[in-house]
């Protein structure tokens, strides 16, 4: 098994087509095809399942593939912080944020990185905390936040901030400001009809476990995964939602929504950062890496 083999397996199998990956990799498909072959006697596992339409990792394929991103990942970094040894911070930074934090952190990250790094190439994945730790434990993400984590298999998690969430809800006809209602409690919290996400999100989870410890329940009028189409559901009339406050004020029309804060720090969430525990950032990757917290720090909690 060498890295040309691990780099033709994995475009095989991200493309599932030898064609499509010869044409990407500039290589002729039977020479493709030959790398294929000797990898899978090499390993003794056949790792592509071939059909009428291209390929599809077997299972042993699927084990591999997910080894080899991490594999040929590592190697693009140790390439590209050897050469930053000479030249300016340049390199590929992976990052990776829930659809409420990319919603908030995009726009002034990324001019954050325009500006500061400008030869850095990033890119920005959206998932849940979960499908984020698992990128970073296999190698396709450099770093993630995500909310309320705990232990992860070869993931360092620390503690960045604490966002806190506010019941969201219709304002009513006439109304330009929001009433003096002061803050909801969590027994009134478990009485309002919520637009909420759906299981596994971790939001959701913390805010299940919060009402848990306290005897209450979820009144789940409808589960929505996205922060626009919450929002949008709100407006209409379908319940209220609860979402940190910097993800109504960025709505197309933030005056459509009544905010409430809640009682104490009762449904703060924990934002932390997600890092491999076994692979050592770049200093590109580490700059990008305290920028992203340092935006975050601005944008969330207004430092």
């Amino acid at each position: 098994m060498d890295i040309k083999q691990l780099t033709y397996f994995v475009a095989v199998a991200d493309h599932g087509s030898f064609s499509r990956a010869a044409l990407e990799l500039g290589v002729a498909q039977p020479a493709l095809s030959r790398q294929i072959r000797n990898l899978e006697v090499g390993l003794r596992h056949t790792l592509l399942r071939r059909h009428g339409r291209g390929a599809v990792p077997t299972e042993a394929g699927q084990l591999l593939l997910e080894h080899a991103r991490g594999i040929l990942h590592q190697i693009h970094r140790c390439t590209e912080a050897l050469s930053e040894m000479q030249q300016a911070l340049g390199g590929r930074v992976a990052v990776g944020l829930p659809p409420s934090l990319a919603r908030m952190l995009t726009v002034p990250f990324m001019r954050g990185i325009a500006s500061q790094l400008p030869q850095a190439q990033v890119s920005i994945g959206e998932g849940l905390s979960a499908a984020l730790l698992t990128q970073v434990q296999h190698g396709r993400l450099d770093v993630a936040l995500v909310y309320d984590a705990h232990a992860w298999p070869e993931v360092a998690i620390k503690p960045l901030l604490n966002e806190a969430l506010v019941l969201v809800g219709k304002r009513a006809p006439g109304l330009a400001q929001d009433p003096p209602d002061g803050a909801v409690s969590l027994a009134e919290i478990a009485q309002v009809p919520l637009v909420i996400p759906r299981r596994p999100n971790a939001i959701r989870q913390s805010v299940e476990q919060r009402l848990g410890a306290r005897g209450l329940s979820l009144n789940v009028a409808l589960e929505v995964d996205g922060v626009s189409a919450i929002l949008d559901l709100v407006a209409d009339g379908a319940g209220s939602a609860l979402l940190p406050p910097n993800a109504v004020f960025s709505s197309i029309k933030p005056s459509d929504f009544v905010t409430r804060r809640v009682e104490g720090a009762a449904l703060d969430v924990p934002v932390m950062v997600a890092t491999s525990g076994r692979r050592t950032m770049t200093s590109t990757q580490m700059a990008a890496l305290a920028l992203l917290c340092d935006t975050a720090r601005v944008v969330l909690e207004g430092a």
